[in-house]
């Protein structure tokens, strides 16, 4: 392959590095309220710690096995795409590291000052005293390591202070490290002076102090520079047959700490010799990502820079709207058993799935509830709505998925807690993660069991919903709700695989059933039939499903592809995917939900889904796509897609140039697609105040 007309897909790592790479653009773009850069700016930094954890893990792995793997990784070796990834995250943590300077500039014309311990006053020195000797010194953990048998692990979680000291009289260096605490806020907001804030990092008043925490040493001079681990994040479970699964993963998340180092950052400034200490210490060898950073690692903590009650450097927070038709007053379960009702969060209020659930917990009327659970916030409402139900004599029934990576921990918690109140819980399938969104209730009703339900695109967490764009179908369509009863039969005995009349289930159906929706697009437009596919989507990856849809491209279909993050098809190449277009939006909210639309030569079809085009969606895990019937709720979500295509800012190009253009707006007016979405949803609240 030697011109990029001949390449067929694009690396689905280089592809995800374009997209935090999009991220950081948001970061960098003046147009973006000051404080909302500085968060953009922490979700660069906390997307690439996942990355190094997993995907470059992964990598990393095939690289030292000896495997090319070339036939899994799009036409290039793991050992070449190791040095790729190295050199393309070397140019974004610079490009991070100006975009950071630039922004504390622009802070401080809005008086909001960042300062380091040089630059504390007389004032400031004695807030500062009482914060250290109160809060913050006994949270420190320091330890010495010249003289220790064994070194310290380092965990991925936190930063440390890498401490040099060098010896009055003798001139020995000692060598130490200092964790930064994650129990504090990294950001000390300083008492603010003419109408000026100042806020310091906890970094910069441990090195104010060093002179207290090395008292007892006769030094000449000491140093800190910032080090930061990333460790891999593969889960190994135990395939001890004596041990729950919640044992099981609660051991493997306990080893993650000690997993191998991936990735090893350091401030560019540390003396050479205590580089190589550590580097030699922690047996950092030249095949691990070594990346020479700036003063502060663990940027992701600029997720929660405060705000200073400064909301004018803040996007405006848009009031979640209600459904109409489906007011929070009276029966919501009365209201769903006469039509099918679509909740599209953030857009509209992510109460709607709570007040089901409570209902559905004090109803006498309701004898189970099945749901299944991935990520869930903290002090989940959703969890407390299912202990409520189980108290009132309900069958509850949980799968929850302890694999759902990262929120391990939360999830063995509420997995324990749940049981204690005599909720079942399922743990899923050996080899399969559940990642469907699905819940159904039964309700005796005049002698008859009627079903009620909702399927969603997202998790059921209260906290993601708020900046998550996610789509709820509410339904008491018999027939989809009895499949999903038969979901969960499958949960519980999994040997035996399930026909399902209305939704499509993945590990079983859901690849064999979009091929069979694209190929009869490609017969509509081989018979000159008007047609077309519009996909939206977090990832499209899987190498089958591209070529399927470049399948349709030659045939005439047009193809419109939202995809937010990970592209590795390439589109607009003639004889190739010249009928392909795809963007990318990356806004003020994180587009998630996956909404997959076929012409049908007219008659459209509809489906939600949990599942993007990815092999571990459609091959390896639960996922559950439902079609859409109600046709009031179709129109919704093909004017939702529309509207996305039509913006002309927060687009981008996804092209095999990985450069991230923006859609241009070719004279006309700004039209900004989320901002546009709540229009859409507001006007629809509108029209029923003004019919009333």
């Amino acid at each position: 392959m030697n011109t990029v007309y001949e390449q067929k897909y694009i690396d689905r790592e280089k592809s995800w590095l374009a997209f935090n790479a999009r991220v950081l653009q948001e970061a960098a773009d003046i147009s973006v309220p000051l404080l909302d850069r500085l968060r953009f700016l922490g979700i660069f930094s906390n997307n690439l710690d996942e990355f190094f954890r997993v995907r470059y893990a992964a990598i990393r792995r095939l690289s030292l096995s000896g495997i090319s793997g070339e036939k899994y990784l799009g036409g290039i070796s793991a050992q070449q795409l190791v040095k790729d990834i190295t050199e393309i995250v070397i140019q974004q943590q610079s490009e991070s590291l100006r975009i950071l300077s630039n922004i504390e500039k622009e802070l401080e014309t809005e008086n909001i000052f960042i300062i380091t311990e040089n630059e504390i006053t007389k004032d400031q020195e004695e807030y500062l005293k009482n914060f250290f000797i109160e809060k913050l010194s006994p949270e420190l953990v320091t330890i010495i390591l010249n003289d220790l048998a064994e070194f310290p692990v380092l965990k991925d979680t936190l930063g440390y202070l890498a401490v040099r000291l060098e010896m009055n009289h003798t001139g020995e260096v000692r060598y130490a490290v200092i964790e930064i605490p994650k129990t504090i806020n990294r950001f000390v907001v300083l008492p603010s002076h003419d109408d000026k804030n100042y806020i310091i990092l906890i970094d910069d008043v441990i090195r104010h102090n060093l002179s207290s925490i090395f008292t007892i040493f006769d030094y000449k001079s000491v140093s800190a520079h910032m080090i930061k681990i990333t460790r891999d994040a593969q889960l190994d479970i135990d395939s001890d047959l004596s041990k729950s699964m919640l044992e099981k993963i609660a051991t493997s998340v306990k080893d993650r700490r000690i997993g191998e180092p991936v990735r090893f950052i350091y401030d560019q400034l540390i003396e050479p010799d205590t580089l190589q200490f550590f580097l030699e210490k922690m047996k950092i060898i030249s095949t691990d990502s070594i990346i020479p950073g700036g003063r502060y690692h663990n940027r992701r903590d600029y997720m929660n820079f405060p705000n200073l009650g400064r909301y004018d450097l803040l996007y405006k927070t848009n009031v979640p709207l209600p459904i109409p038709g489906l007011g929070m007053e009276g029966s919501i379960l009365e209201k769903i058993g006469k039509k099918d009702y679509l909740l599209n969060a953030p857009y509209q209020s992510f109460s709607y799935v709570t007040k089901f659930l409570r209902e559905a917990a004090l109803d006498p009327k309701v004898t189970t509830i099945k749901i299944t659970l991935y990520r869930l916030a903290k002090n989940s409402q959703i969890i407390s709505s299912l202990i409520n139900a189980a108290k009132n004599g309900k069958k509850v029934t949980v799968q929850i998925e302890l694999q759902a990576r990262f929120d391990e921990a939360s999830n063995i918690s509420y997995a324990e807690q749940m049981q204690t109140e005599g909720i079942e819980l399922i743990f899923g399938i050996k080899g399969l993660k559940v990642h469907s969104k699905i819940c159904v209730i039964e309700r005796i009703d005049e002698g008859k069991t009627k079903r009620y339900g909702f399927i969603s695109t997202g998790n059921f967490n209260e906290s993601t919903a708020k900046i998550y764009t996610d789509v709820t179908l509410f339904t008491s369509h018999q027939q989809i709700l009895k499949d999903i009863s038969k979901i969960f039969e499958f949960f519980d005995i999994n040997y035996r695989v399930h026909r399902y009349k209305h939704l499509i289930v993945s590990p079983h159906y859901t690849r064999s059933k979009f091929v069979k929706l694209i190929d009869r697009e490609i017969l509509h437009a081989l018979a000159g039939r008007k047609t077309y596919i519009k996909l939206k989507m977090n990832s499209l990856s899987d190498f089958k499903m591209i070529d399927k849809l470049y399948e349709a491209s030659n045939a005439g279909v047009k193809v419109q592809l939202q995809v937010r993050g990970i592209c590795s098809l390439i589109p607009g190449i003639p004889g190739m995917s010249e009928n392909i277009e795809a963007i990318s939006i990356v806004d003020n909210y994180l587009e998630h939900s996956r909404v997959y639309i076929f012409g049908n030569a007219g008659l459209s079809e509809v489906y939600i889904s949990s599942a993007d085009f990815m092999t571990r969606n459609l091959d390896g895990r639960v996922e559950v796509t439902c079609p859409i019937y109600d046709m009031a709720i179709k129109n919704d979500l093909i004017d939702n897609f529309n509207i996305a295509w039509k913006g002309n800012v927060k687009v981008r190009f996804h092209s095999y140039r990985l450069d991230n253009k923006y859609k241009a707006r070719n004279h006309h007016a700004v039209f900004r697609a989320q901002l546009e979405t709540y229009k859409y949803y507001q006007n629809k609240v509108n029209d029923i105040e003004e019919v009333v």
